[in-house]
This record gives structure tokens, sequence and C-alpha cells, in this order.
């Protein structure tokens, strides 16, 4: 009968070696993580691009509003942020898994767009020029508006870590604007609130609109204290043939891990005395929609969100069938899709937005216009709509 051999005393000892090797590479690993982690909160704390904070005077008044409470701003309706697994494993997926087509081959077509095409417009223009993203340019009794002005290629104090923009240029720069009369700002997040796209306007802006907060970033980057007005939901400005107004959203806010919704969000309508245009930001399908159709529509442009969703965050970002919704119940006439065409911050294709919306507007005979980026919409004129995105 033959004897099994004996297990070498070596092997034991080798295996809890390699354990104990396995353990010591993990522990510096996850060392390496925090220390890169503090690293980069750190240089976020200290860079200029976090902004300001509210006084505590101002936070006190802030309660007046109604939707803030134990130092937060609150949605209209209950709104749970993630719909689905956790932060951490929603950074994992964003960094390490991969989207087919989700980002394009090349820059997006692009027209270059002149300050003297702006100036020399006539007063009855009505005429709106989306930049990528969010950014606009919308033209209107004579006054020239720009909404979430993200006008940088890179994107936050981490420019390595954030998404970077498809084109390497804009239709224009912020120095090659002309005067603008009124910016107006949804949130503070950093593609919508751009730290160096506002230190380039803050001198040849009037005005600047904004949510209940958000002015102290703008005050902290040198804005002068008065051109910036901080509005409520349903407070309005009066500029010479225009009214503007702060309406609802359904979003939330911060530009650091400590400041989670201390500032407001909003909606923006635009009237004057013949047209009404609205933007609604960044934010989830709710009832607040039909509420602004009922109070200010139709309108006769809407500048709406459509991109970066996810059933992971399924409250806070539309899906394009639900922009398309939310434009039938503000009654708008022409739908502007917007949010899209230049990060990808999201697990969709890049170009999904548009091709659900084009698809959602047509069965709901909704006129939806897909401009190039830098290309002129005007009212009363043929809507581009080139299907360049295809």
């Amino acid at each position: 009968m033959r004897l099994l051999t004996p297990l070498p005393r070596a092997e034991p000892e080798l295996i809890e070696a390699m354990r104990k090797s396995l353990r010591v590479l993990g522990r510096l690993t996850a060392s390496l993580i925090v220390v890169l982690l503090v690293v980069g909160v750190a240089f976020a704390k200290l860079s200029p691009e976090l902004g300001g904070k509210p006084t505590k005077a101002q936070r006190l008044a802030y309660a007046k509003s109604g939707h803030y409470e134990d130092g937060e701003f609150k949605n209209l309706v209950p709104t749970e942020m993630m719909t689905g697994g956790s932060t951490f494993s929603v950074l994992w997926k964003f960094l390490f898994s991969k989207t087919p087509n989700a980002k394009p081959d090349g820059p997006l077509p692009t027209q270059p767009l002149m300050a003297a095409y702006i100036e020399q417009k006539a007063p009855e223009t009505v005429r709106a020029t989306w930049f990528g993203h969010s950014a606009s340019l919308v033209e209107i009794a004579g006054k020239n508006i720009l909404l979430d002005p993200m006008l940088s290629v890179k994107m936050g104090p981490l420019s390595w870590v954030t998404p970077k923009r498809y084109n390497p240029q804009l239709a224009i720069t912020a120095e090659e604007l002309p005067p603008i009369d009124a910016v107006l700002i949804s949130h503070d997040h950093y593609d919508h609130l751009d730290y160096q796209s506002i230190l380039r306007l803050k001198d040849k802006t009037s005005n600047f609109y904004v949510p209940l907060g958000v002015g102290a970033h703008l005050l902290a980057w040198g804005v002068a204290p008065e051109k910036v007005h901080e509005l409520d939901w349903g407070d309005s400005v009066k500029l010479p043939g225009l009214t503007i107004f702060s309406t609802p959203a359904r979003h939330f806010s911060g530009r650091g891990l400590t400041n989670r919704n201390s500032t407001s969000w909003s909606s923006w309508v635009i009237k004057s005395a013949t047209k009404r245009v609205f933007y609604s930001g960044d934010g989830g399908y709710g009832p607040h929609f039909q509420a602004i159709g009922r109070q200010h529509g139709p309108f006769d442009l809407a500048l709406m969100e459509c991109g970066q969703y996810d059933a992971q965050w399924a409250n806070i970002h539309m899906l394009p069938e639900q922009t398309v919704q939310a434009a039938l119940d503000i009654q708008a006439k022409v739908l502007l899709p917007v949010h899209w065409g230049a990060f990808t911050e999201a697990h969709h294709p890049w170009n999904d937005p548009v091709k659900r919306a084009s698809a959602a507007a047509a069965r709901h005979s909704l006129p939806m216009t897909t401009p190039q980026l830098g290309q002129p919409v005007t009212l009363g004129q043929p809507l581009p709509q080139l299907q360049w995105w295809q």
C-alpha cells in the first residue's frame, strides 16, 4: 500500500507569507486612495472655485422661503437623490465602466458666432443660441441674456477628474461676447456655474440673477455686490421691456463635500411684451411644470434639460421622454433640448438624449429644433432641424 506523502512544512508558511503580502498590498492601496482623496479635497477647499458661503443672517432669512429647513433647501415634492445604488457605486461605475458611444468620435459641428451679429439685431428679434451643455444666449427685447454660461473647456478645480468637453473651443469666447444685460444661473454645480467664465464676464455683465445662496459664490469671485441679485421662487425683476421670474425646479446643489443643498436652484421665465421664453435649468420631472405653464405659459420657446440621466438618479434629471412631456406641460410652442452636446456625465450614448427626445416630440406633434453649436434659432424663421447628431 502506497503511503501519501505529507505536505512539506514550507508550503503552509509560503501561503501564509503570501496572505500577509496581499494584506500589506491592500493596506497600501487603500492608504494611497485615501491620500489622493485627502489631497484632492484639500486642493478643492483651497481653490477659489469652491466659491463662498451664505452668511448666518442670510441663512436665517432663507427660512422664510418655505423650502429651507435644517440648513438645506428642499424641493416642492419629496426627492431622493439616489434612486439606486450609492454615491460610491455611482463614482466607481463612472470611473471604471465603459458606455458604448459615450463620446463622439471628434469635435461636434460648430458655427462660429460673431459679436457684430449679436449687436446688429433688430429690437423685435427673439433669438436663442446654444453653445453646448446648457450654456445659451437669449436675445429678447433688445437685451442679451446668458443662461448658465459654462464657457470653459475644462470643468471645476480638479479638471483631471471631471469630464472633458468634446470641443476644444466654443462658438464664441466670453471675451468676444458683447455687453451682457443679465446672466441667469440655475444652480451652483460646476457644469452650470463656472468660475473662469464668471471672471471673464463679470465686468461686461450688468446684472447676475441667481437662486438664494448662490450670490455668495459670485461675491467671493469679485463680482460687484450691486450686480448680484438673489431671487426666490416666485420673485421677479423688471428690465426695460422685459420681466424675469424665478420659478421652481426639482434638483439639488453644492460645490463641495460639506455644502450639499446649502444654496437653492431655479428655472427661469423671460417675458417681453410679445414673447415668452422658458429655461428649465436642471431637474427631475414634477408637477411644477404644469403650474409654471398655467401661470406663465404658453411659451414661444423652451430650453429644456435633456441629458445626463440615469436610473440611479431618476428624480433629479429627466429622461428625454419626460423632457418632451415637461415642454407640453408648460405649453411650449417650440422645444430646444439642452444639457447635452458638451460633456459625458452619465451612462448613455452622447446623442441618445436628442434621438429619444426627437422621437417623443414627433409622437406628440411638438416642434423641436436641433441647431448646431453656435447656430442661432430665430423665432419667426425656419427652425434648424438638420439631424447632424445622427
